[in-house]
């Protein structure tokens, strides 16, 4: 059977496994035919526009965390402030209308966002289940790694143990052996691409046996399957393959924060490590640690920090959580808008946050928490859920409380506000574990620009820092 690009998706989900595609592409032969352009693209602007002036820089910026400064090239998405993430110029409603499924499935699947940020083209569902195929092929962990593992107590977090496992398995690193060998510069982007390869296929199985070393000692761990996509393997072999409704979560789940521009913490952590020619092992277990700091990857799956009138902040992974378990407890059955009112106001008049509202760029409702309450419309099990109920009804009554409360650029749902949840309801309720399958999702984005910024030959990066003194002279002067 032979099918092409216009074929209808209705007949694409129907197609035999054995099926062959008349313009399937390997990812690597796609790549072959996109960078050529795109370094034209990169020395045209280089060498016509270099001088032209992007943006302006003021004090503000420079003591205030850069936010907001234009200063870095990233490929794979943008963000904008109104009308959210955009994956090389696609929308997520987009991206779940064209990007594959897992056979079987209707979520589009890690390995086709893992394409559409690396190439900038939808893939086929063949060249999906044929990245599927050769990243399950590549899935089993290294031995010494899983003994690296198992030695580890299970009271070392999580995010630890996850930065450990990444950064020791630059043992094989290509790159780095190429590079020590002595190659071409055009040639780093290759090597760059194995290792990123290499690391997206065995991050699902050092994340699962970080969860049953630390959660379920002495279960058996399920061996990769060489058949099911990479959120297949992860869900079974975290012990979840059963449940094809949280499965199903997980793929959209770590499709839609596969990227999130490039100035985030650990996606900036990564891109700055990696412009040391560090391999993507180093870069990415460093964006990792980004990540598990408390303001960034911790603060994630309704993991938001709790800022306190002391000025103190708490680690979100449990408290928020049970912020919305608080709330549920009060409230009981009786849910309602004005219930929901009475408890918003209680929580900002405490001098806390409302956990899961508001964006640090985002000035609308996250598509994100929009596709992810689309797909709990679509589970009857989760709208009978007393705490998706009050998530969605939250949403609704949150944003004028949050106006009148006045002290927020951004009244709306983000996506902890409803991520977390769900997990919960299907029984992944250990918090601290959130921001491991946010590091397995994280990858995909900053792993491929790892192999853009060698294929462009982006230096080393070495901005400009200033003392307090400094900036005095500056501003009189």
């Amino acid at each position: 059977m032979i099918i092409g690009r216009s074929t209808p998706r209705s007949l694409l989900r129907n197609a035999p496994a054995f099926c062959r595609w008349a313009s399937t592409k390997s990812l690597r032969e796609t790549l072959q035919e996109v960078i050529p352009s795109k370094q034209e693209q990169f020395k045209k602007l280089k060498a016509e526009h270099s001088q032209v002036v992007v943006g302006e820089v003021k004090v503000e910026n420079i003591i205030g965390g850069m936010r907001g400064l234009k200063a870095m090239l990233w490929e794979a998405s943008v963000l904008d402030p109104n009308e959210g993430i955009r994956f090389h110029g696609l929308t997520i409603p987009d991206c779940q209308k064209v990007l594959p499924p897992a056979p079987g499935g209707k979520e589009m699947t890690a390995e086709s966002m893992l394409w559409l940020l690396l190439t900038g083209r939808v893939p086929t569902p063949s060249e999906s289940s044929q990245l599927s195929a050769e990243l399950a092929g590549k899935g089993e962990l290294p031995a010494f790694v899983e003994k690296l593992i198992d030695s580890l107590p299970n009271t070392l977090h999580p995010m630890t143990q996850l930065g450990m496992g990444v950064a020791a398995l630059n043992h094989d690193s290509q790159f780095q052996a190429a590079y020590e060998r002595g190659i071409k510069k055009s040639e780093y982007w290759t090597y760059v691409l194995e290792d990123c390869l290499d690391l997206v296929a065995k991050l699902p199985a050092l994340a699962a046996r970080i969860y049953r070393n630390v959660y379920h000692p002495g279960k058996i761990i399920t061996p990769v399957d060489k058949n099911l996509d990479i959120v297949g393997n992860y869900s079974n072999m975290l012990g979840f393959g059963h449940n094809e409704s949280l499965t199903e979560y997980l793929r959209l789940y770590i499709a839609l924060h596969g990227d999130h521009e490039g100035g985030n913490a650990s996606a900036h952590t990564s891109h700055l490590v990696g412009s040391t020619l560090a391999d993507p092992y180093i870069s990415y277990s460093a964006a990792l640690y980004a990540l598990a700091g408390p303001l960034h990857g911790r603060v994630y799956a309704f993991i938001r920090v709790i800022f306190r009138l002391t000025g103190t902040f708490s680690l979100a992974n449990q408290e928020v959580l049970r912020w919305q378990m608080a709330m549920q407890k009060e409230i009981g059955d009786n849910i309602s808008h004005e219930n929901i009112r009475e408890y918003l106001w209680k929580t900002l008049r405490s001098g806390r946050v409302v956990p899961g509202y508001g964006h640090g760029v985002l000035r609308n409702p996250d598509p994100r928490f929009i596709a992810l309450q689309e797909f709990c419309k679509t589970r009857p099990e989760l709208q009978a859920s007393p705490m998706i109920q009050l998530v969605q009804q939250t949403a609704e009554v949150a944003p004028d409380v949050l106006k009148e409360h006045g002290k927020t650029k951004n009244p709306y749902p983000n996506v902890d506000a409803t991520s977390g949840c769900v997990l919960y309801h299907y029984g992944l309720t250990e918090f601290k574990y959130y921001t491991v399958i946010f590091g397995v999702s994280r990858a995909l984005g900053a792993l491929t620009q790892l192999v853009w910024a060698r294929a462009l030959g982006l230096p080393i990066e070495r901005p400009k820092s200033y003392s307090m003194d400094a900036l005095e002279r500056f501003v009189k002067n």
